[in-house]
């Protein structure tokens, strides 16, 4: 699921020229309709969206709250605002505003994002996979497997784990490195330059280059998301001394599990955009034809309806599930979990004493992408 290369929203950090997970597109509906609040008032909808039960408005942003009781009197009137997944201080911690709009504002209209916004897991997933809602790209869909050329998988995890060992070979006799400078940069980028015979020296030329294209079509640009999904993987297992343990030799159903809960806990992509092609009800109301619409796909994965303790990082949880990449075909999407797989054993069979720096503790951030922009750790221990 891609948002397309238009002009909109970009996260706080420069990316690569042209990666089409780096932007939002430009959400406004293209002309004027009820899906869209007044100008005039951005907390009124035009048109208001209708509950759930089809009684009262649901007044967009904007929602209407009683004030407190005084003197056993009854309370005032009062208007609260719903919060914004931009708002100031959300790149470094999103969940606060997250946690608030899935219990007080599960549909809400956003003027900075131009969108009704959805944030509980139920929502988001069906937005994911409903042909209601569209204007996105979904593995399995009809223009992504006419992109796509046949895929060796065999092939594949060949030239990943070739690469992966290359790489941790080149900082297993460092005293500390960077692994997303130094591994995780260029794993995506290098795996794929393999596949297509590209030199090493020539690999990051395939973030914006054709050869991506000529293994994954339409989703090469992808390398830049695979890039942070694996920086949250690695934060995520190195973070805990147990997971360690447990995945240093494990098999490749469990080191798929945490890759699965990696994605769950920490998603590259942290906002998603799609459009109604019908009125769709969620929780809270409906959502009116032809409107934009914000799928918070971070705040999906810690819902606490769907997730027991979702803040914790648990590969063997019996309630798994994780909405970054949808059903179906991707050559993208296997890639990924191949990297993720190959990354950790090459990590810890060359540098069997792997650990994060002392004081080290991964930070993610960003608004639209999102994960650690540095991983420190002693390759030898």
């Amino acid at each position: 699921m891609t948002a397309e290369p238009t002009r909109g929203i970009r996260d706080d950090r420069p990316e690569e020229p042209g990666g089409a997970w780096t932007r939002l597109p430009a959400m406004n509906p293209a002309t004027p309709s009820a899906a869209t609040p007044s100008e005039a008032d951005p907390g009124r909808a035009a048109s208001p969206v209708r509950t759930g039960r089809g009684a009262a408005p649901l007044p967009g942003r904007v929602r209407t709250a009683p004030g407190p009781a005084s003197g056993g009197s009854g309370g005032t009137g009062g208007r609260t605002v719903a919060p914004s997944p931009l708002d100031p201080g959300a790149s470094q911690d999103p969940h606060g505003i997250h946690r608030r709009l899935r219990e007080e504002f599960p549909l809400t209209y956003d003027p900075l994002l131009r969108a009704w916004v959805l944030s509980r897991y139920a929502d988001v997933a069906t937005a994911l996979t409903d042909g209601r809602f569209t204007h996105g790209h979904r593995p399995g869909d009809p223009p992504c497997v006419r992109a796509h050329v046949d895929v060796d998988t065999a092939e594949l995890r060949a030239v990943t784990e070739r690469t992966a060992y290359v790489l941790a070979r080149r900082i297993a006799d460092r005293p500390q490195a960077d692994l997303v400078a130094d591994f995780c940069h260029w794993l995506p980028a290098g795996t794929v330059a393999a596949a297509v015979g590209v030199p090493y020296r020539d690999m990051m030329r395939l973030v914006r280059g054709r050869a991506a294209g000529a293994l994954a079509g339409e989703c090469g640009t992808q390398i830049a998301v695979r890039e942070k999904a694996l920086a949250s993987f690695l934060g995520n297992v190195l973070s805990d001394p147990d997971q360690v343990a447990a995945l240093r030799d494990a098999p490749a159903a469990l080191v798929a599990r945490a890759w699965t809960e990696s994605l769950r806990r920490d998603p590259p992509v942290q906002i998603a955009v799609r459009r109604t092609a019908a009125e769709v009800p969620v929780s809270g109301g409906t959502v009116p034809a032809g409107a934009s619409v914000a799928l918070l796909v971070g705040s999906a994965g810690r819902d606490p309806e769907r997730f027991r303790e979702p803040d914790r990082f648990d590969p063997l949880r019996d309630d798994p599930g994780q909405l970054t990449y949808g059903p179906g075909f991707c050559p993208a999407v296997l890639l990924a979990g191949i990297e993720a797989e190959y990354a950790l054993r090459a990590l810890f069979a060359e540098m069997p004493r792997l650990r994060l720096a002392d004081g080290f503790r991964p930070t993610p951030a960003g608004l639209i992408t999102r994960a650690p922009r540095t991983l420190i750790v002693r390759p030898r221990g």
